[in-house]
């Protein structure tokens, strides 16, 4: 059985889903009611976009409704982790922000919890129980669309170790590495870098996570045209996109999925997350 908590996002599909209302009170508080009967013996999976701690609360909620079913095994996907990038404390006064959501919904004692490729390995570290759901066929789905003779672009260190992997599983694309500085007090970005001379016209995909304001693409993207680069593509798996696309109007195409919401935009191509 399935409990989709928002009713616009199905990633494993919209049969054998239990019914519910949800709303929220005057005070703020979410709430859940779950309408459905159901055979309680059997598996549940609870999926959510966690963009809110409101949404992490109905999350929380559902599960405890669920065990007061008499639910034994509950499994979540959660294709979006929250506060992901929050992985270490920078700078003193700073919450290790990720491990406070981990530790509320480690709590529950999931039997399976699948997170869409994870912004660091810290996150299934911290999660009981964690299946990381790759970008692998994700970034598959975007060659097809934009062909094979194309390099797989790596913006900065912390996507290095992700994107061989995924050059791996599509039979050996080159990767060409870049770096960025980052001030940690600030978060201004400076020192975008190719470590490649000459990209003699070939087209460039830049794989990478997460797209918030899109700063680190920009700078990436002037970079690359410097080195001769041909059509330039953006491929991420969440899109958050806070500051819209005018400025993103650099790449020809970008790519995405519905992780973490919906995006209706003409240069923007979402790839609806299906997951077994």
């Amino acid at each position: 059985m399935i409990l989709n908590l928002d009713t616009n996002f199905s990633p494993l599909g919209k049969e054998n889903t239990i019914e519910f209302q949800s709303f929220v009170f005057s005070g703020g508080e979410p709430h859940i009611k779950i309408t459905a009967n159901f055979d309680t013996t059997v598996t549940v999976t609870v999926t959510h976009r966690l963009n809110s701690f409101n949404d992490l609360g109905l999350f929380c909620l559902a599960i405890d409704a669920l065990r007061r079913m008499g639910v034994k095994t509950i499994n979540a996907f959660i294709p979006y982790f929250p506060a992901a990038r929050q992985d270490r404390v920078m700078i003193p006064g700073e919450p290790l922000s990720v491990k406070v959501y981990a530790d509320i919904i480690n709590s529950f004692n999931l039997n399976r919890i699948q997170v869409f490729d994870p912004h660091s390995e810290v996150t299934p570290a911290l999660l009981n129980n964690c299946e990381v759901v790759t970008n692998y066929n994700f970034i598959q789905q975007v060659i097809k669309t934009i062909g094979n003779n194309v390099l797989l672009i790596s913006p900065d260190g912390g996507a290095l170790k992700k994107i061989y992997k995924v050059s791996e599983y599509l039979g050996g694309v080159e990767v060409v590495e870049c770096s960025k500085s980052r001030d940690v007090k600030t978060g201004k970005l400076s020192g975008f870098k190719v470590y490649s001379e000459d990209l003699q016209g070939k087209d460039c995909l830049i794989v990478d996570d997460i797209c918030d304001g899109g700063g680190t693409f920009i700078g990436l993207a002037e970079e690359l045209k410097n080195k001769n680069a041909g059509n330039l593509y953006l491929a991420v798996s969440h899109g958050i996109f806070n500051k819209g696309f005018e400025s993103l109007s650099v790449f020809k195409k970008i790519f995405t999925t519905n992780s973490f919401k919906d995006i209706e935009n003409e240069n923007v191509e979402v790839i609806k997350l299906e997951v077994k």
